[in-house]
C-alpha cells in the first residue's frame, strides 16, 4: 500500500475540531468586538441610518433598547393614546354651555310693523337664556372616571414599554445565537471540504474505501446545507432585530457584541428574589384596577341620572304699543324652569349596563392578578431551569463530547474505528455545542424576562 504523506492525512486536521468549536462557543460572540454595556448618550433611528457602520456594527443590547424606545412606533401610538384619554378628561369636565334664544314673532302683514325706530316696531321681540343645571354630581362622576381612564392608557404605554423590551432584547438574543450558529458551521464546513479533500486522494491510493469516502462526503454535503441554513437563520434574526429598531440600513450591518456571560453575571441575582409582592404593581395589574375605578365612577354616574337635571331660563320681552297694536306689552321679563319626567324611562337600561361593566371589569382585574402571578413565577422558574441547564453544558456536557469527539479523531487515526464512527463523534458534538447555545439564549431571554419584570415595577 502507497503511504499517505503526512500533510495529507486527514488527522491532522479532525484533532482540530473538538478545540476550534469548544472554542467558538465558549467565547461568541465577544470574538466579533468588544463588549459594549452602555452608552454615554441616547441613540435614534436617525443616529443608525447617518452611521450604520459605526453604529450597528457595533451593537449592544443597550444601544439596542435605547434606539429602540426613541424609534419605535406602537410606543408613539401608545402615546397618542394617552392624550385622548388626557383629551376626553376635559370634554368630561366641562361645565354644560348656557343657551341664547333670540325671536321675533308678531310680524302681521297686513298692518305692518309701524313706523319709528327699529325699537319702536310693533313686533313681539324675545331674549331668551337657558341654563342646565346638572345635579347628582354628575359632572364630577364624569370627571372621576374620564380620569380613572387616563390613568388606565399611562399604564398601558408602560406595558407596552415592557412587551417592546422584551421583543428587543429577545431579538438581540435570537442574533447572538445566530451568530454562534452561524461561526460554527462555517468552521464545521471549512473542516469537512478538508477532510473531503484528504477522504477524495486517500481513496486513489486505495488508503480508505470507496463507501467511507461517499460517507464522508453525504456528511460534508450536510455541513454545506447547514452552513448556508446558518448564514439564512443569521439574516433572519438581523431582520427581525432591524424592524424592532425602524433602522434603514441592511440587515447584513447589523452585529451584536454582548456575551453571554456579562448578561448571566449582571441578573444572576434575581434568580431568588421574591417577586409575588410586585405583582400588584406591574403596569397591566394597575392598569385593570384603573379601568375598575373607572367603570365603578360610571356606574355611580348611571345612578345618577336619577337625579333629575333643571333647565332654568330667564327672559326679557320688547312688545311696544302702537296705533295699530293695542295688545303690545311693552317690556316683560319671565322666568322658566324644566324638569324631565321619568313617566316612561328611568333610565335602567344605562344602570343595567354600568353594573355588567363593573364586574367584567372587576373580572378582567382579577384575571390580569392572576395571569401576572404566573407569569412572574414561570419566568423565574424558567430563568432557574435555564441556568442549571448552562452549567451542566459548560461543566460537563461539552467538556464530555469534545473528549469523545477527541478519543474518536485519536482511534480513527489509529485506525481502531471507521469513518462511519468518526462521523458520529463529530455529529454527537456538534449536536452538543448548538444545544448549548440555544441554552444561553433560552437562559439569557428568561433572566432579561425577569430583570424587565421587575424593573417595571421598581423604577419611579
Amino acid at each position: 500500500m502507497t503511504t499517505i504523506p503526512q500533510r495529507l492525512r486527514p488527522h491532522s486536521t479532525l484533532l482540530l475540531y473538538p478545540t476550534l468549536l469548544l472554542s467558538s462557543v465558549l467565547t461568541m460572540p465577544a470574538a466579533y468586538a468588544a463588549v459594549i454595556t452602555d452608552i454615554a448618550a441616547p441613540l435614534t433611528a436617525s443616529d443608525i441610518n447617518a452611521k450604520p457602520d459605526t453604529v450597528l456594527s457595533q451593537l449592544s443590547l443597550a444601544q439596542a433598547l435605547k434606539i429602540a424606545l426613541a424609534a419605535n412606533r406602537d410606543l408613539k401610538l401608545s402615546q397618542i393614546a394617552i392624550d385622548s384619554a388626557a383629551a376626553a378628561k376635559i370634554i368630561a369636565g366641562a361645565a354644560p354651555n348656557p343657551t341664547l334664544t333670540i325671536q321675533t314673532a308678531g310680524m302681521n302683514p297686513k298692518l305692518g310693523i309701524g313706523a319709528g325706530t327699529l325699537r319702536d316696531k310693533t313686533v313681539d321681540t324675545t331674549f331668551r337664556i337657558d341654563q342646565l343645571i346638572e345635579r347628582g354630581g354628575k359632572r364630577d362622576l364624569r370627571l372621576q372616571s374620564a380620569t380613572h381612564l387616563e390613568t388606565s392608557a399611562k399604564f398601558d404605554s408602560e406595558g407596552q414599554l415592557r412587551q417592546l423590551r422584551l421583543a428587543t432584547s429577545f431579538a438581540y438574543f435570537d442574533l447572538m445565537a445566530a451568530q454562534g450558529r452561524f461561526s460554527i458551521a462555517n468552521e464545521l464546513r471549512s473542516i469537512f471540504r478538508t477532510t473531503l479533500s484528504t477522504a477524495d486522494l486517500r481513496k486513489k491510493t486505495g488508503d480508505i474505501a470507496g463507501a467511507d469516502a461517499a460517507r464522508v462526503k453525504v456528511d460534508a454535503m450536510r455541513a454545506e446545507n447547514d452552513a448556508r441554513q446558518a448564514a439564512n437563520d443569521l439574516f433572519q434574526a438581523q431582520s427581525s432585530l432591524l424592524s424592532l429598531l425602524s433602522a434603514q440600513s441592511a440587515p447584513s450591518d447589523l452585529r451584536a457584541t454582548d456575551a453571554w456571560a456579562d448578561i448571566a453575571a449582571a441578573d444572576a441575582q434575581l434568580l431568588y428574589a421574591d417577586i409575588r409582592p410586585l405583582i400588584a404593581q406591574r403596569a397591566d395589574v394597575k392598569s385593570a384596577q384603573a379601568r375598575l375605578d373607572a367603570a365603578l365612577s360610571a356606574r355611580q354616574l348611571a345612578l345618577a341620572a336619577k337625579t333629575r337635571d333643571v333647565s332654568v331660563g330667564l327672559q326679557f320681552e320688547h312688545y311696544p304699543v302702537s296705533p295699530t297694536n293695542t295688545l303690545g306689552s311693552g317690556n316683560s321679563f319671565g322666568i322658566s324652569v324644566q324638569i324631565p319626567l321619568f313617566a316612561r324611562y328611568a333610565y335602567q337600561g344605562e344602570i343595567s349596563l354600568a353594573e355588567k361593566n363593573v364586574d367584567s371589569a372587576r373580572e378582567i382585574l382579577e384575571k390580569t392578578k392572576e395571569n401576572a402571578r404566573f407569569e412572574l413565577l414561570n419566568i423565574q422558574e424558567s430563568a432557574r431551569s435555564a441556568q442549571e441547564k448552562v452549567q451542566r453544558f459548560q461543566q460537563e456536557l461539552l467538556q464530555a463530547a469534545r473528549q469523545s469527539a477527541s478519543a474518536a479523531e485519536f482511534a480513527f487515526k489509529n485506525g481502531a474505528i471507521g469513518v462511519t464512527d468518526l462521523l458520529d463523534a463529530r455529529r454527537i458534538y456538534r449536536t452538543t455545542e448548538l444545544d448549548a447555545i440555544n441554552a444561553q439564549a433560552d437562559y439569557a431571554k428568561a433572566l432579561s424576562a425577569l430583570r424587565i419584570s421587575i424593573q417595571e415595577v421598581t423604577t419611579p
